[in-house]
């Protein structure tokens, strides 16, 4: 009898992947964000084991009922939330069809829905926590995402992007897209640690905690 994914989920999600092909699933073709989660590579975990840990550091203390995560991708921050406790309704908003159908067959207990993140389809001030990891730098309005992302949080918002240059130097020494200088073909957006404190203080926002976990920028803000 196979193990439940929930179980499987305690594994690592190379397990998953590679549970789900031998069972036949048929997946679309995988994304950049599952298969940077589901990587042996030694330093990619190390620096992904660094990043989560500093997270969660931020929300200690804090009372957290309702998350949503707005760019959730396959659910794989959510299900961190759960497996340590925190929150009792977890949503996730996605765009890509191909993350939400990996999903909906790695995390099948987590709430992924297809949606804007420019209109997102809750009201004001919906959840104690919106999270926002690695999407903001993908977008042609980053602004506009933001005030969204805001309209929706009653208490905090957690974002991070990726800390340049320190981020395309890291992709360098893990072997990514040499011939372009390890530069990400997705990222249209390019924020300094600093930079991207000044682009959230704009908003209009409140900084009230910030790390920089080698190779992102991480910023707990509130209203």
């Amino acid at each position: 009898m196979p193990r439940p994914f929930v179980a499987l989920a305690k594994e690592g999600y190379v397990e998953y992947y590679t549970y789900l092909k031998a069972k036949g699933y048929t997946l679309m073709e995988s994304t950049t964000n599952f298969e940077k989660h589901s990587s042996n590579n030694p330093l990619q975990k190390i620096l992904l084991d660094n990043f989560y840990r500093e997270f969660f550091l931020m929300l200690e203390s804090k009372n957290i009922e309702s998350v949503l995560d707005a760019g959730c991708g396959e659910g794989i921050t959510l299900r961190k939330f759960k497996d340590k406790g925190i929150g009792k309704k977890h949503e996730g908003i996605e765009y890509m069809e191909e993350a939400i159908e990996i999903g909906k067959k790695v995390n099948p207990d987590i709430s992924i829905k297809k949606g804007d993140i420019y209109k997102l389809p809750f009201k004001d001030s919906t959840f104690d926590v919106v999270i926002c990891t690695e999407v903001l730098e993908h977008l042609d309005k980053p602004k506009a995402a933001l005030k969204e992302l805001t309209r929706v949080s009653k208490k905090y918002l957690i974002l991070s992007v990726p800390n340049e240059p320190w981020f395309t130097f890291q992709r360098i020494a893990r072997g990514k897209n040499i011939l372009k200088l390890g530069a990400h073909p997705e990222h249209i957006q390019h924020w300094t640690h600093g930079a991207f404190q000044e682009f959230v203080k704009k908003s209009g926002l409140k900084i009230l905690n910030k790390k920089a976990p080698f190779a992102w920028t991480l910023v707990l803000a509130g209203k």
